[in-house]
């Protein structure tokens, strides 16, 4: 499997934890991560796992420590924030940290694309 293969598979599992399901009569959208965030203490633990997930396969895939840094960061904050009661559940729905995560590994593998294809720049001072 390729790294487009692999980006569309964590890319449609970070949509069903996220943004699967619309709010009828809203723009909103939500996935399983605000749904399960709804059951006290056991709904956020379940949906940390393939929040894991996607960050394990950015390592695999070669994202830089900053990056896969800053998707811990993302998964800390739906996790910790997202316990918290009614408040949590907000967030949830609007921060979309597994969708965050997919895109900035998104990023990552499109600048390693673009300097490849560019070859290696030359300091010339």
């Amino acid at each position: 499997m390729d790294a487009r293969d692999e980006i569309h598979r964590l890319e449609r599992l970070a949509n069903l934890l996220d943004a699967q399901f619309g709010i009828p009569g809203t723009r909103l959208r939500l996935g399983l991560d605000a749904l399960l965030g709804l059951i006290p203490g056991v709904g956020d633990a379940v949906t940390a796992a393939p929040a894991i997930y996607i960050i394990h396969r950015a390592e695999r895939l070669g994202a830089p420590g900053h990056v896969l840094a800053r998707m811990v960061v993302n998964l800390l904050a739906d996790t910790l924030i997202g316990a918290i009661p009614l408040v949590g559940d907000l967030f949830d729905i609007g921060f979309k940290a597994n969708r965050r995560n997919v895109s900035l590994l998104k990023r990552h593998l499109e600048e390693v694309e673009r300097s490849r294809r560019n070859g290696p720049t030359l300091n010339r001072s």
